[in-house]
């Protein structure tokens, strides 16, 4: 019986010898790596927590101890010592659990996070609420040290220092964010860490006290107490010290003994403190060791485990955009890139090797990428700045400000818009549309394929305004025919026949979707037009009006929020045309889904091609092209045509 067969909450933890616990390390290692083998997933990070996560559930006594997971890509750990190790096979897939703390699930994930540096501040007012409100327990927070960079980390830190509550604050010091941890709280952590070579030593000098007969203990704390007296006297000049905590560390990560008797001292503090743990990102796994940033997180099926293997489908729109950036920026030498802390997922890597000096990753600092992309635009440049999606969220206010407003020729590369397959509720791209299409100056455009993506890059260039693009986390569509030139505010035609009396309005590679169900239809005379919209902000008001007017129906789908999104600022513009179409709008609810892949995300939407096909036998049925007929028999054999799939046409 292998000991995780014998850990159904954290509480287990506690009868198991030293030796044990190392074993039941090695043993959630290899479940990660063979769960994430198949489910694709964060594994670089959680491989890197094992032995912290164990110390934290040895010590700790969780709910009644809240342990709150900072980012949260590294609590696979966690979730199998708290009564889940049954069904993480189910990890990020549909209907199961989700590789982020998700309070629906356990009582032991006390948030639901998913973005990183909110962990400070969120433990912080949950530790003042349990005191004001007579709770017991402690709040420990476990952060990354990239996760430092953020200015929302530094303003949790001081007030902490403020308050004086007993927050535990745990800096997990990996030297990695997802790229390598950039800037000088970096350097600064680094610096500190050089001296786990002493705490080593420390250990085994620790250790032979303790076993000295009769005086061991007495003499063991006396050491202690000198020990911090000269920690006072010597090293004055500590951030975390500065900010009012109580500094412990820097403790080798990966060695048990010395966390479980680091945890069981700060336990008994009454101030905040802060204990420095160094690991070792990818642990366990010599690739993942040596190069932990390509697998901080993989799909399903990674060749570079082995015993996996995948097909490839084509380019997608990240390789498209990083090839285009190079291009670019090789043509014009005011072109530089910005990122934060995500060179890689978003491709700004490739410019990185080729122009290194044309490169700024800032670390995990959206809101400062974005103003910092304003002052290199107003000093002449033009910054490309490449964010996913989800992220560009918590810049909201400096988009609007410093750029638009500014009406500075920045641009935005958002990354996984739309559908995020099996990353859950806090990455979904789905709100960017509505976050962004009523900001001044902004021209919103959102590519169909890899050739549309390359052309407004172009574009943006020669405009002298705020320029963003949203594009989806997949392969991008290889078009039929030559791309047609770009006019601001106006989209094109991707399928056109005569006596069409049904149009749709798609949003980025939607509108290949759309033309494959308008193909499948023309083949039982059911004939749809297909206009891909390209631009979200402007819309030329007067083109679309007159356009939609030559149909009787009128079918709108994005791949976002429906509510305050695309389709609802055209339905009020056709209403206010007094353009007399049906029209139906279709997109994401204002909820986000679950963890499930794209695809399936996509299609409880209705947005692949069976919903799109079916939501276009409900217009021509309501339009009259189709007879009423009882139980929607017309309807229902629209439905069984074959299609051939979201998007084919890839190279």
């Amino acid at each position: 019986m292998s000991l995780l067969d014998r850990i159904s909450e954290p509480s287990d933890l506690k009868s198991l010898s030293i030796s044990e616990l190392h074993r039941l390390a090695k043993e959630i290692r290899q479940y990660i790596i063979e769960t994430v083998q198949r489910n694709g997933g964060h594994l670089a990070s959680n491989l890197g927590v094992v032995e912290l996560t164990i110390a934290l559930h040895r010590v700790f006594d969780s709910p009644v101890d809240a342990i709150v997971w900072d980012v949260g890509h590294q609590c696979y750990p966690h979730k199998i010592l708290t009564g889940r190790a049954e069904r993480f096979g189910t990890l990020r897939r549909q209907n199961g659990i989700s590789g982020f703390p998700k309070r629906q699930e356990s009582e032991h994930d006390i948030f639901d996070t998913g973005h990183s540096s909110t962990a400070i501040s969120s433990s912080l007012g949950l530790l003042q609420a349990r005191m004001r409100t007579g709770q017991a327990g402690r709040v420990i927070a476990v952060v990354g040290d990239g996760a430092l960079t953020a200015g929302m980390a530094m303003e949790g830190l001081s007030n902490a220092g403020q308050l004086g509550l007993p927050l535990i604050l745990v800096l997990n010091d990996n030297r990695m964010s997802i790229s390598r941890s950039v800037g000088s709280i970096s350097r600064y952590l680094s610096k500190l860490s050089a001296s786990v070579r002493y705490q080593s030593l420390r250990t085994r000098i620790d250790a032979t006290v303790l076993s000295i007969p009769h005086i061991g203990r007495s003499l063991f704390s006396l050491i202690n107490r000198v020990k911090r007296a000269v920690k006072a006297i010597f090293f004055k000049e500590n951030l975390f010290v500065d900010f009012g905590f109580e500094y412990v560390g820097p403790i080798d990560g990966h060695n048990i003994s010395a966390l479980i008797d680091a945890f069981s001292h700060v336990r008994e503090l009454n101030r905040p403190v802060v204990v420095h743990v160094v690991t070792k990102k990818g642990k366990g796994l010599g690739k993942a060791e040596e190069d932990p940033e390509s697998f901080h997180g993989l799909g399903p099926a990674c060749p570079d485990i082995p015993g996996t293997g995948t097909t490839s489908h084509g380019e997608s729109f990240t390789t498209s955009f990083a090839d285009a950036l190079v291009r670019i920026a090789e043509q014009d030498h005011r072109v530089v890139a910005v990122t934060a802390a995500m060179s890689s997922g978003t491709g700004v890597v490739e410019l990185g090797q080729r122009l290194p000096q044309r490169v700024f990753d800032v670390g995990i600092a959206e809101q400062h990428a974005v103003a910092f992309a304003a002052g290199l635009a107003r000093g002449g440049l033009r910054p490309v700045v490449a964010i996913y999606s989800t992220f560009m969220q918590r810049a909201v206010d400096q988009v609007f400000q410093e750029v638009a407003l500014a009406k500075l020729p920045v641009l935005f590369a958002l990354d996984r818009a739309g559908a995020v397959g099996e990353d859950g509720e806090t990455h979904q791209g789905i709100y960017d549309i509505a976050l962004f299409k009523s900001l001044p100056n902004l021209v919103l455009f959102a590519p169909a394929d890899s050739e549309e993506l390359s052309a407004f890059m172009s574009l943006a260039l020669r405009l002298n305004v705020p320029c963003m693009m949203r594009y989806p986390k997949a392969y991008a569509p290889c078009p039929p025919k030559s791309v047609p030139p770009l006019e601001i505010g106006k989209g094109v035609f991707v399928q056109k026949r005569d006596g069409a009396k049904v149009l749709v309005l798609a949003v980025g590679p939607l509108a290949h979707t759309a033309a494959e169900v308008s193909d499948t239809l023309a083949k039982v005379g059911l004939f749809v037009d297909v206009y891909n919209v390209r631009f979200l902000a402007p819309v030329d008001e007067d083109d679309v009006a007159s356009l939609c007017a030559q149909y009787e129906g009128i079918v709108i789908v994005e791949d976002g929020v429906r509510v305050g999104g695309f389709g609802e600022s055209i339905t009020a513009l056709l209403a206010r045309r007094g353009v007399k179409a049906k029209i139906a709008a279709y997109g994401f609810e204002r909820n986000p889904c679950g963890q499930a892949s794209r695809e399936e995300l996509l299609a409880k939407a209705s947005l692949d091609a069976k919903g799109i096909q079916k939501t276009l036998g409900d217009m021509l049925q309501s339009i009259g092209i189709l007879p009423q007929a009882p139980g929607c028999q017309a309807i229902a054999r629209i439905s069984s045509l074959p299609v051939s799939g979201e998007v084919q046409h890839v190279r």
